[in-house]
């Protein structure tokens, strides 16, 4: 149906209404008294939703911009940077790193799986000369739906002294995260995941820590410049023209957050994900990740039936229903499908993906016990 697309994906994702016409409107100028009003408040309600004192820089970039702005204006050519790797994100995290110069080693893990702490404990304990200097991370790998213990690797990385780098990509405004009280060094993230809005903004914190190891870099990015973000925002400007429109959008799915509350953003994710779990096991299929103490809430991986190809779920999701849900990355491609349930995303709305994919599945061969999967989606929400 024309003009009915619905993403059901880990991003871009639904964008409110408000935001929309935040957006049509005549562009303010970002010099400007009213701008800088918006930006004032902005980056107040962003200090909420990190949960920290520190100033939240905004660049016009995607996430990857604001990963490299973190590795850039931290790490010099020969410093050694730990990366642990769960997924294609955490690999992006190794590849900005070298091309930074840095001496790069990997802790990896099967897809589908989460650091274990004791490993990274491990990793860390016998670095006795305390040759790493930076460890990087993802918090929520929507590669494939798992959610590290953040905290506690966190935990790990302060006793052993060096500086955390969290992509927070697809964590911040749907998983807890709480900057100060964790101790995060530096966390990163992207406009068109919880934030609700279009691709376009990414946003970065660093802590006290952190800004007296960029002192010591040698060679700062030049546009991604910590000190330049901090200087400005201290004057509720930018160093370079913003985007002013995607910032307009944001003031309105900042208020709505704050309308709703982290506590309740939080559980919304949790019991979507949830029902959406229970809902693909009463239809026959199996998850992809099998630990269930590491399942993301805001991103389900799934296997198809046999015999039934990702490929032909998606085309018959988006050509029947309008309703598109992503390939596996990688190594994963065509292995499995994955839904998203990040940011503007309710009940109802998973409500339509699951009896569609219902119906989708019964067309391409697969014995569904139609409706069950509904009803299981139902009563898991409301017993929640």
């Amino acid at each position: 149906m024309k003009d009915k697309q619905f993403l059901m994906i880990p991003g871009p994702t639904p964008v409110p209404e408000t935001a929309l016409q935040a957006m049509a409107k005549h562009p303010l100028g970002h010099r400007s008294k009213e701008f800088s009003a918006i930006l004032k408040q902005v980056f107040q309600d962003l200090k909420w939703l990190f949960q920290t004192q520190e100033d939240v820089f905004i660049y016009t970039a995607s996430g990857t911009g604001a990963m490299e702005a973190a590795v850039y204006n931290l790490v010099n050519p020969g410093d050694k940077v730990l990366s642990l790797v769960i997924g294609n994100f955490g690999e992006r995290w190794a590849k900005i790193a070298e091309s930074r110069g840095a001496n790069v080693e990997r802790l990896s893990v099967g897809w589908g799986c989460a650091i274990n702490p004791k490993d990274l404990k491990a990793k860390l304990s016998a670095d006795k000369n305390k040759e790493i200097k930076f460890v990087t991370l993802t918090h929520n790998e929507t590669s494939t739906g798992v959610t590290n213990d953040l905290k506690t690797l966190n935990d790990i990385i302060q006793e052993h002294g060096a500086l955390s780098i969290v992509d927070g990509i697809t964590s911040i405004g749907a998983l807890p995260f709480k900057m100060d009280e964790w101790g995060i060094d530096v966390i990163v993230s992207g406009s068109q995941k919880g934030f609700m809005i279009p691709p376009g903004l990414a946003f970065l914190a660093c802590s006290k820590k952190a800004w007296k190891i960029y002192e010591q870099c040698k060679y700062p990015s030049f546009y991604f410049d910590f000190a330049a973000y901090k200087k400005n925002a201290k004057k509720d400007t930018t160093p370079y023209t913003p985007a002013v429109s995607q910032i307009a959008a944001l003031s309105e799915t900042l208020k709505m957050m704050k309308e709703e509350g982290l506590n309740n953003i939080h559980t919304r994710h949790a019991k979507i994900a949830g029902g959406l779990r229970v809902a693909v096991e009463a239809m026959g299929l199996e998850l992809f990740v099998k630990d269930k103490k590491i399942r993301s809430n805001v991103i389900v991986a799934i296997q198809p039936p046999e015999g039934v190809s990702v490929a032909d779920i998606r085309k018959g999701l988006k050509d029947d229903f309008d309703i598109v849900v992503a390939d596996g990355q990688g190594e994963l491609k065509g292995k499995i499908f994955r839904v998203g349930n990040l940011g503007f995303v309710c009940e109802r709305d998973m409500i339509a993906t699951i009896g569609a994919l219902e119906i989708v599945l019964a067309r391409l061969g697969h014995n569904v016990d139609r409706g069950k999967a509904t009803a299981a989606f139902i009563e898991a929400v409301m017993s929640n």
